[in-house]
């Protein structure tokens, strides 16, 4: 049996779904196919703050017109809650359950993730939220991992989408224990936009530390890397934070902002 296939046959088990869009490749594409299989029977649900880039959430809103989406807004209120703005290790665990208790207050249905093989490698405490709230994982059930998502995600004529680069919450580009904070956020993701215009990477991370800014790029990205945009570059990083102590340009290194050391999850 295919991956398609596997996956198919298990969201029609399931039945009725409420499935969490964030606008990447995962959960966008577990939308479209949990909606094409039974469209009276899928719901998408998108929560907006400011650590969900602008940019997401627009593409949220053209899947959902192109593909008549029953699609709700929520606000999952994270940015309420002190345990969340402090930003301990588990931050992530207190930002999906005010997510995960959103969505039950408007829905019944089964609550799914985009989650997939792939990330139980990585220190996801959100899965431990996940957990609570009885959310299920269709691509963990069916043994799908990023590159095989990615394939369906072609075969499903959703070449755009498959072709997005891993983008985690803005709020990952902050230092375990630095505290959250709306602005700081938005001068990541404006940082962000500005060095994927000017070098067109790969990957680039905008990451807020205790000891100031760091940019970090993929190799090639970096080694490309010549004085005259080096220099737009950091004069852009001092615009967006005046007052950091230092500026600064590194390789790419994934989960690089959390303080902690990874461990393996489960679900």
């Amino acid at each position: 049996m295919s991956d398609l296939a596997a996956l198919e046959k298990l969201l029609d088990a399931i039945g009725p779904a409420a499935v969490a869009v964030s606008g990447g490749v995962d959960s966008t594409t577990l939308g479209v196919l949990a909606h094409r299989r039974n469209p009276g029977a899928a719901a998408m649900f998108h929560a907006t703050s400011p650590a969900v880039p602008p940019e997401a959430t627009q593409r949220v809103h053209d899947m959902a017109a192109r593909e008549r989406w029953n699609l709700t807004i929520v606000a999952a209120g994270e940015f309420g809650r002190e345990d969340y703005r402090a930003n301990p290790v588990n931050r992530c665990y207190f930002c999906k359950t005010s997510l995960y208790d959103a969505i039950r207050r408007a829905t019944q249905a089964q609550i799914l993730s985009g989650t997939n093989t792939d990330d139980l490698g990585e220190y996801r405490p959100g899965l431990d939220a996940a957990r609570e709230h009885n959310v299920r994982h269709p691509y963990v059930e069916a043994g799908i991992g990023k590159s095989a998502l990615r394939a369906i995600a072609r075969r499903l004529g959703l070449d755009d989408i498959a072709e997005l680069p891993a983008a985690p919450c803005l709020s990952s580009r902050i230092e375990t224990g630095i505290r959250i904070e709306a602005d700081m956020l938005a001068s990541v993701n404006a940082a962000e936009r500005f060095i994927a215009r000017l070098l067109k990477p790969s990957i680039v991370r905008c990451r807020v530390r205790a000891g100031g800014v760091v940019v970090e790029l993929d190799a090639a990205s970096l080694d490309a890397l010549d004085d005259a945009r080096r220099g737009r570059l950091l004069a852009q990083l001092k615009r967006l934070f005046p007052d950091a102590r230092d500026l600064g340009l590194a390789p790419y290194r994934a989960g690089s902002a959390f303080l902690v050391e990874p461990r393996a999850q489960t679900i």
